[in-house]
Order: C-alpha cells, then structure tokens, then sequence
C-alpha cells in the first residue's frame, strides 16, 4: 500500500515563497503519476500540479501557471514529489494534497477520481 506523506507547508505573506515535499513510501514499482491539489475553505478540491515519475510533461493549474514548479525525484530507494511555490498570493491559500495513480507511462488523466492514493495535507497560508 502506497503511503504519501507531505511536508513544508506553513505561513508566509504575500509575494513569498514555499517548497513543498511529498514522500512514498509502500510502493513497488516506480511508475506513479504524481500530483498536488489544494482545497480552501467553503471550496472545492482542485488540481494544481501533476508529473509522471519517470519525468516528462508536466501539468499545471492555470491559477499557478509562471509561479508554481511541480518536480520529482526517484533515484535510487527514494520517490519525492516537491512543488516550489513562488510569487505566493492570498488565493493560495488552502490545504495541499499529494496524490497518486499508478500508470506505468502516463500522466494524462488529472481527475480527482483518477488518484487513488492521498496524503493527509499540509496547509500553507498567505497574507496579505
């Protein structure tokens, strides 16, 4: 069973930066895609990043377009997922997730329904 584990979240004002990290752990294989989501109060959960684990495109929110990198790590023993967060804003503010699927290749589909493994969320606050 692949167990998901996030870190780096916290308080930060407007304009700020944040790195968030993302660790597997249960996992057999390496072939994941990986992503994040994030869900605000009185909001819904949406996607805001996702990448294949053996590289490739990658996904991005409109919102986050130009500030948020999505990036992986799988070499060796180790599966990191990390979202760099630059040029925060109040908007950002929410509870991110990182969340998995296992597909050997891809990473086409972004669904929510689509991720079967979830981590339990870090929060990242932005002032104003």
């Amino acid at each position: 069973q692949v167990q998901l584990v996030e870190s780096g979240g916290g308080s930060v004002q407007a304009g700020g930066s944040l790195r968030l990290s993302c660790v597997a752990s249960g996992y057999t294989y390496k072939g994941y895609c990986m992503g994040w989501f994030r869900q605000a109060p009185g909001k819904e959960r949406e996607g805001v990043a996702r990448v294949h684990t053996y590289g490739g495109t990658t996904f991005y929110a409109d919102s986050v377009k130009g500030r948020f990198t999505i990036s992986q790590d799988n070499a060796e023993n180790r599966l990191y997922l990390y979202l760099q967060m630059n040029s925060l804003k109040p908007e950002d503010t929410a509870m991110y997730y990182c969340a998995a699927y296992s597909d050997r290749d891809y990473c086409d589909t972004g669904d929510q329904q689509s991720f079967t493994y979830w981590g339990q969320g870090t929060q990242v606050t932005v002032s104003s």
